[in-house]
């Protein structure tokens, strides 16, 4: 009597049997929404005024976080990422700004370097003052922006 009731049972659960995705859907617009919250979009301002060098060992960086940005001009000004604002003077400057952005970027866990970003004909000795200037705040790793061929002028 009881394996008839259990056949009874299966027989109208195997009739009507449908998978709801709806939870699943749910679920995957969820997980769709997490990913897109927590990514970081990673933009790096070019200064207009800034060409820089081409190199043809030059290489895309895989990971852009915890950059500093300083862009050395042909008349050896510096300017930061927001070049409109951010004019430094001297080397005291540079590694003034250098320790507070160092500081910022330390505490989310990240690694620091310094995005040095040169005019193709700025002389080094800017570039090369950018540099001490960053090494004395503490930022031992330096990025250096290149073209790595001849940008195509279409006309």
């Amino acid at each position: 009597m009881a394996s008839a009731k259990f056949r009874k049972s299966t027989i109208d659960a195997d009739s009507n049997t449908e998978l709801d995705m709806s939870p699943m859907i749910d679920m995957v617009f969820l997980l769709l929404l997490f990913f897109l919250v927590n990514a970081t979009a990673i933009i790096v301002r070019n200064d207009p005024e800034v060409t820089p060098p081409i190199a043809s060992a030059g290489k895309k960086q895989k990971d852009g976080r915890g950059r500093i940005v300083i862009n050395v001009r042909v008349d050896g000004t510096y300017w930061g990422e927001k070049h409109e604002t951010d004019n430094y003077a001297d080397e005291l400057a540079i590694s003034q700004m250098v320790k507070r952005e160092k500081e910022k970027i330390v505490m989310q866990g990240i690694q620091p370097k310094l995005h040095l970003r040169g005019d193709e004909k700025a002389l080094f000795k800017y570039s090369r003052t950018a540099i001490k200037a960053a090494a004395a705040a503490g930022v031992d790793q330096v990025v250096f922006t290149v073209f790595p061929k001849a940008p195509s002028t279409k006309k």
